[in-house]
């Protein structure tokens, strides 16, 4: 996969994942807000923040490298917002959906960050290259001057025109 592929799929896990958290734990239209949300709160900013700058990283095509380091941090986020849900549910009454939807959500991340950061084991040059179209059909892309014949030729205008001759 290339890496603005695996980066639009990775935007689009991040903001499910944003999403879902907000659409599942959204606080009721109360003016107080219940002690759930007050710890939950910080911790869906947190993974939010972390995942805009994957997407503002992937816009301005970012290197692979710094992308493996975004996705790291980010699903460092997503495991406290997991971990938090799982903990809390029965006391913050969130519907066992909800969790599923979160720990599908992070699965999926996990898996966009062994892609992104596999591919950034060789030094960012990834898998080594076999031989191009030109190389296996024998066709040199640059001439140097061992390959290139000197004299007169059809294209040869310097020393007057092939009628003359």
């Amino acid at each position: 996969m290339t890496l603005i592929r695996v980066a639009q799929l990775a935007i689009l896990a991040v903001l499910s994942f944003a999403d879902g958290a907000r659409a599942q734990l959204s606080a009721p239209p109360t003016g107080a807000m219940p002690p759930c949300m007050a710890e939950f709160v910080p911790l869906r900013t947190e993974a939010e923040k972390r995942g805009l700058a994957i997407k503002t990283a992937a816009q301005h095509k970012a290197p692979r490298d710094q992308l493996c380091q975004l996705f790291r941090r980010f699903t460092e986020a997503e495991v406290k917002v997991v971990k938090f849900v799982t903990e809390h549910q029965a006391a913050c009454g969130i519907p066992a959906e909800a969790i599923a939807s979160m720990k599908s959500n992070h699965t999926h991340s996990m898996g966009m960050q062994q892609k992104i950061c596999a591919a950034d084991v060789g030094g960012g040059e990834g898998k080594p290259r076999g031989p191009g179209l030109g190389e296996a059909l024998g066709v040199r892309a640059v001439p140097t001057p061992e390959t290139t014949k000197t004299g007169k030729g059809i294209f040869d205008t310097l020393s007057g025109t092939q009628l003359a001759q």
